[in-house]
């Protein structure tokens, strides 16, 4: 499978979300790679997660996204200048946020954070499913009563 990528770079401001989740899903259509949908809405979902959280801890005002299919993974990276790796952390019942990288974590096979010279990048990678498991058949003996 050929490498594919999509290099963004996003104000910071609550409209970058459905920017960068409509771009990337765009973008992977137009790679004439054929995915399962669900890899698909998955992505969507973690590109929403990670650039929220930039969006919400830059300081600068941007913050960039990389999306790229390498080998059986769709890799997500979103970068932004706030040092702080975020944590893992349980909210409690009555917080509003702090659920996203829950998600995250749940959705990907695979999920970080690390620092960069100019802040952080926060990544996650979804396995591609390129076609649907085969239906698994087997003769089940009769039971007569």
């Amino acid at each position: 499978m050929a490498a594919h990528q999509l290099i963004l770079s996003l104000p910071a401001a609550p409209t970058a979300v459905t920017v960068a989740r409509h771009q990337a899903v765009d973008a992977i259509a137009d790679w004439d790679v054929e995915l399962d949908d669900d890899v698909v809405r998955t992505a969507e979902l973690v590109i929403s997660e990670l650039v929220t959280n930039s969006v919400r801890h830059t300081t600068t005002g941007q913050v960039s996204m990389d999306v790229r299919i390498v080998n059986a993974v769709l890799r997500i990276a979103v970068c932004d200048d706030s040092p702080v790796l975020p944590e893992l952390n349980l909210p409690d019942g009555h917080s509003e946020n702090g659920r996203g990288l829950f998600l995250v974590a749940a959705l990907a096979e695979r999920y970080g954070a690390e620092p960069t010279p100019a802040g952080k990048r926060c990544w996650a990678e979804i396995a591609l499913t390129t076609a649907p498991a085969p239906e698994i058949s087997a003769s089940l003996p009769l039971q007569r009563s």
